[in-house]
């Protein structure tokens, strides 16, 4: 499952682009008034971390840092949750601004315990939307089948929709069956960023 995911762009740059990314772009505030002391980009935001969300007020597109992760029983953080049978029209809906999410796999070299890091980025677009929702003011990423791209890593996928689809998420424009699903074949981009114990990335 996706535990952890990367928004390198910046917050003021994310809302330069709103203009161009929605045909109508709703109003845009921060939640409370309140704008963030930090707006800088973050390679990688893991569960607890404190993370900007999206979400549609009165025709208003509405800004918060909010908590990735709930407590679950016993105490667990569930940062994902599963899609498949339920119904999210009542759902507090959320977007999560991305720009690459990340997924570990065993190594296949004896003696390594360093999971394999492998990141996945949206084709064709430098940023992307997550599907969420909020509980207990905390957010998690809702998931689906992996989708051909993820299924060689994971047995589930995060959900994400690019940029000018994230409205469809927070108005339902569309049926939740057709937003809750995995992207096709071609979708997502992977780099493989540690293989074996070894940095790739470097």
């Amino acid at each position: 499952m996706c535990n952890e995911y990367a928004r390198k762009k910046s917050l003021d740059e994310l809302l330069a682009e709103f203009a161009s990314v929605f045909d109508a772009p709703p109003l845009f505030e921060w939640e409370n008034d309140h704008t963030p002391n930090d707006l800088s980009g973050k390679a990688s935001v893991k569960i607890r971390d404190t993370a900007p969300i999206f979400r549609l007020r009165d025709d208003r597109l509405v800004a918060s840092m909010t908590p990735w992760a709930w407590p679950g029983p016993g105490g667990k953080p569930v940062f994902n949750f599963k899609s498949e049978g339920r119904d999210f029209s009542r759902n507090d809906r959320v977007l999560i601004f991305a720009d690459g999410f990340f997924e570990y796999t065993a190594p296949l070299a004896p003696k390594v315990k360093l999971k394999d890091k492998h990141q996945f980025t949206m084709v064709g677009q430098d940023w992307f939307w997550i599907v969420g929702i909020v509980k207990e003011g905390c957010f998690s990423m809702l998931t689906a089948g992996p989708g051909p791209d993820v299924a060689p890593y994971h047995d589930r996928g995060i959900i994400p929709l690019a940029p000018k689809a994230g409205l469809d998420w927070l108005t339902l424009a569309r049926p939740q069956a057709a937003l809750l699903t995995p992207p096709p074949a071609g979708s997502l981009t992977h780099t493989l960023l540690r293989k074996d114990g070894t940095d790739l990335a470097a």
